[in-house]
């Protein structure tokens, strides 16, 4: 496999992504608001990501600049407030589903939008294979199909707003770094989530950040998960391409099973053995592509 160790660094930042639900679920138990989580979150990274960079702020152009407005909302904004309200008002295993055909939306946009993308034998089987693998995973044998409308509509627009900004960076990614795209990306992220607090205001105290739980968590996933996964993640597009990065978001569920099982202490089931399996073959058989995309 060409690239092996970009393959890797995407594996990687996908298993700490499958983690930060657990951290997630943490600080929402601690009391922090949706909302609270991500402005913090991206803030801390923000903050972060200017001891990297602290080269030319502005964009070659306006029309760049407005393309990196856009990878905030799509990537920042838009696609953590839309999961997380999903969470609140739909059920769970809806919302991780839904959000987990992220590849399979950035494959359809691929192929209607970019002319370089093609669908091969071994992308959609193996894009199949691993997103049934995903089902068994999280719906663990007992599939029952509960619509919440306004809840999936939320799921599928943070499936849809990743599956944009994967294809995005993979175009501005010609022109710029991954740590300056990374730095656009946590600013504009955080700016257009600050006007929320106009209709939903803080109330998490100040002096429940003293709280082990709570600061710990947020350190996480602002320098980990935030600062550096993104970081990765953009280095992992640039260099092996959108639709081979975009398949290992299908390991997604595998980690969270396996933090759930480690610090919730939330069992392992055999249909979750039988699912990670799926989704190892599918994401193995989709990223055996002949060309680089």
């Amino acid at each position: 496999m060409k690239n092996f160790a970009y393959h890797l660094l995407a594996i990687a930042t996908i298993a700490i992504w499958g983690v930060t639900f657990v951290n997630t679920k943490v600080l929402l138990h601690a009391g922090l608001d949706p909302l609270e989580i991500f402005v913090l979150r991206f803030a801390i990274a923000y903050l972060c990501i200017l001891a990297f960079s602290r080269g030319k702020l502005k964009s070659k152009s306006w029309k760049d600049e407005l393309l990196f407005v856009v990878l905030g909302i799509v990537g920042g904004s838009l696609y953590f407030l839309a999961e997380n309200e999903a969470i609140g008002i739909s059920y769970v295993n809806n919302v991780a589903f839904i959000v987990c055909t992220a590849p399979l939306i950035t494959m359809l946009l691929g192929l209607l939008f970019v002319k370089d993308i093609k669908a091969t034998p071994p992308l959609i089987i193996g894009s199949v294979i691993a997103l049934i693998g995903v089902g068994v995973v999280i719906y663990n044998g007992k599939f029952v199909l509960r619509l919440n409308p306004k809840g999936d509509l939320l799921a599928l627009t943070a499936a849809l707003s990743w599956a944009l900004y994967s294809l995005i960076i993979k175009k501005i990614s010609l022109r710029y770094g991954a740590v300056f795209i990374t730095r656009k990306v946590f600013f504009y992220g955080l700016l257009t989530a600050l006007p929320v607090f106009l209709f939903r205001p803080w109330s998490f105290p100040v002096e429940g950040f003293a709280r082990p739980e709570v600061w710990m968590n947020l350190v996480f996933l602002a320098v980990i998960a935030s600062f550096a996964c993104f970081f990765f993640w953009s280095v992992a597009v640039s260099k092996i391409g959108v639709m081979q990065t975009s398949n290992y978001i299908y390991l997604n569920p595998v980690t969270t099973v396996i933090a759930s099982a480690l610090v919730l202490d939330e069992p392992m089931t055999p249909m979750a053995y039988i699912g990670s399996a799926l989704i190892l073959a599918g994401v193995f058989v989709a990223n055996k592509l002949e060309v680089r995309r």
